[in-house]
């Protein structure tokens, strides 16, 4: 699933920032609900991908969870908030490749690898890390 944001011109998975005293997982439920409405459980783990330091941003740690598959009631349910998305969109992983950045590409690409196997891939600047 992919997000359209009202702010940048290209689009992007569901999340955002972990807030003060908020651990990882929690900060992907709360981005769901915000950016989604959707209250589920947040699954395990599928990247880490450290990212250098760029562009005023300091490095950092960008992290994909296992959103699980949402049913048909779930699905109908999501709403976006007009202010921050104009809309999503189910996407498979080569029009993910399209839409999305080539590092965030590459982190999706990498998650879907690693889903069915239950693994979890450590990239570095969304390259396999040696």
């Amino acid at each position: 699933m992919l997000v359209e944001p009202t702010y940048k011109s290209h689009w992007e998975v569901p999340g955002g920032c972990v807030e003060a005293d908020e651990s990882p997982r929690a900060a992907a439920g709360r981005e769901l609900r915000e950016e989604l409405g959707l209250s589920v459980p947040v699954g395990r783990l599928l990247v880490t991908d450290w990212v250098p330091a760029r562009d005023g941003r300091t490095e950092g740690l960008m992290l994909i969870f296992d959103g699980g598959v949402l049913s048909a009631e779930e699905t109908a349910g999501i709403r976006v908030p007009a202010e921050e998305l104009r809309g999503w969109a189910w996407c498979t992983a080569a029009e993910a490749g399209e839409r999305l950045l080539p590092l965030l590409a590459r982190r999706i690409a990498a998650a879907v690898r690693v889903l069915p196997a239950g693994g979890c891939a450590y990239l570095e600047d969304g390259y396999e890390a040696a």
